[in-house]
């Protein structure tokens, strides 16, 4: 079987899309192709006093807009290949987001599991340090987040270098968004993603016209949820939907896959695999030994969050949900993509599903470059505007709300209330605007298309803005 290349199964879902539009050829490789791409070896010395070479990339696939965006992913596997295709779906979330960035990736090639934290701190600060100095970092120029094997302490290290490096900059803390709060951090970055895929999923299940085709009803209650991946992304939208009256009947981790057609707690299995490393012996819960097993679970909806080439040829007969919500990136290939859309499955793609991380992290950056937390100018001025509409409507009514009840309707203003607020508008728009594009382009007919066919005219349009292309 041939070595599947993920950047050009990027690319082959982009020319499904730009089939559908007018722009010239040149213009459409200016936006397919990645703009430029460092790959470079540093030496790191472990604690036993040893040296590794490591090799990294950092990846800038458009600057149609400037800053460009993107995760840095820690992993063994990890390619230059990978790192493109990410950028790559990176520029294309944004643009369907409305977000103004182009898109990014950057990668080390390490396995974090056999590395102490003195060691990846290293590793971290190194990286760091090699894209400064090569002008592949600033808050103006590309900034990065989480991803796979990254966290806000790795956040915080990179911010710190970059302070260390650029310390005249005032707005140096926006060099990397994902950082802890008390590093400049915002509410909410960890659970963003999941979030987000949680917000979308609520609001396709409450149009009928959507449930009714997969023989569906509406509403998130009692749909039968199967999530691949219990990291940042699976854990947050299977807790979501458990707390909306979802059944979760599948959940699988590296460790294996709980099935419990009765619904599962994500909370609880979470705790269980913490205390004993494994699926394996959660209560009430059957436990296959392949993370797979999720995948083809008795479900409504499957959400594969984990790592990309999950759904293929050989095993999308066998895919039993109705919707496909993609938490990972590239989770289908497009020979799957074709055989899900041949059954009347219902993809939600990970070009936008998944955005709920870049939304909250431009939220960070702007409040980094602001010096100012959300909720902090308006909250008490909020409050007091409520109170006096509760007052007014008492005077109206002649009924005395109880302090309750008032609590329950004058609920103050948090970073998180504001953040969790323009996320929720920002999936949901984007939505509406992709089945927008649907009915307005004939021949288009599934989500995925119209999601890339909306990022190209708005890539496209900004190159044609700036002067790039006549």
């Amino acid at each position: 079987m041939p070595e599947r290349r993920f950047f050009a199964d990027v690319g082959r879902y982009f020319d499904r899309a730009a089939a559908f539009g007018s722009h010239p050829p040149g213009l459409l490789a200016q936006v397919r192709h990645c703009n430029s791409i460092y790959r470079f070896d540093f030496p790191v010395r472990r604690n036993d006093g040893s040296i590794d070479v490591v090799r990294a990339w950092r990846a800038e696939h458009s600057h149609h807009k400037l800053p460009v965006k993107g995760g840095i992913r820690f992993s063994p596997h990890v390619d230059e290949d990978e790192v493109m295709a990410l950028a790559a779906l990176m520029t294309y979330k944004c643009a369907i987001v409305d977000v103004p960035y182009g898109g990014a990736k950057g990668a080390v090639c390490i396995d974090v599991r056999e590395h102490t934290a003195e060691e990846i701190e290293r590793v971290t600060r190194r990286y760091a340090y090699e894209l400064i100095s090569k002008n592949f970092m600033g808050p103006a120029v590309d900034v990065p987040a989480p991803d796979l094997g990254t966290g806000a302490r790795e956040m915080a290290w990179i911010a710190d270098t970059y302070q260390a490096v650029r310390g005249d900059q005032i707005d140096a803390l926006g060099c990397v968004t994902g950082k802890p709060l008390s590093q400049g951090g915002i509410a909410g970055r960890g659970e963003a993603t999941g979030r987000g895929l949680f917000y979308v999923l609520r609001e396709v299940c409450a149009d009928a016209d959507e449930m009714a085709p997969l023989g569906l009803s509406t509403g998130l209650d009692g749909k039968r949820v199967a999530v691949q991946g219990l990291g940042k992304v699976g854990y947050w939208v299977a807790r979501l939907c458990h707390e909306a009256g979802a059944r979760i009947v599948a959940v699988a981790d590296i460790s294996g896959t709980a099935v419990d057609p009765r619904g599962i707690d994500p909370a609880a299995l979470r705790r269980h695999i913490a205390d004993s490393g494994s699926v394996a012996g959660f209560p009430g819960a059957a436990v296959h030994d392949s993370p797979a097993a999720a995948l083809e679970a008795d479900c409504d909806v499957l959400i594969p969050a984990a790592v990309e080439n999950q759904l293929t040829a050989d095993n999308a007969p066998r895919i039993q949900a109705r919707i496909i919500l993609e938490g990972a990136n590239g989770p289908t290939t497009p020979e799957a993509d074709a055989v899900f859309q041949s059954r009347g499955v219902l993809v939600i793609p990970d070009v936008y599903a998944n955005a709920g991380g870049v939304i909250v992290s431009y939220f960070e950056w702007l409040k980094n470059l602001s010096h100012v937390r959300f909720g902090r100018l308006e909250r008490r001025y909020q409050e007091r505007a409520d109170n006096r509409l509760l007052d007014v409507i008492e005077t109206a009514t002649g009924t005395t709300l109880s302090a309750d009840d008032r609590g329950q309707i004058v609920t103050p203003i948090s970073e998180l209330t504001v953040v969790n607020s323009g996320l929720e508008e920002t999936m949901i728009t984007a939505y509406h605007k992709i089945r927008e594009t649907m009915r307005a382009v004939d021949g288009i007919e599934d989500l995925r298309t119209a999601a890339f066919h909306l990022a190209i005219d708005r890539v496209a349009e900004a190159y044609v803005q700036r002067g790039v292309f006549p």
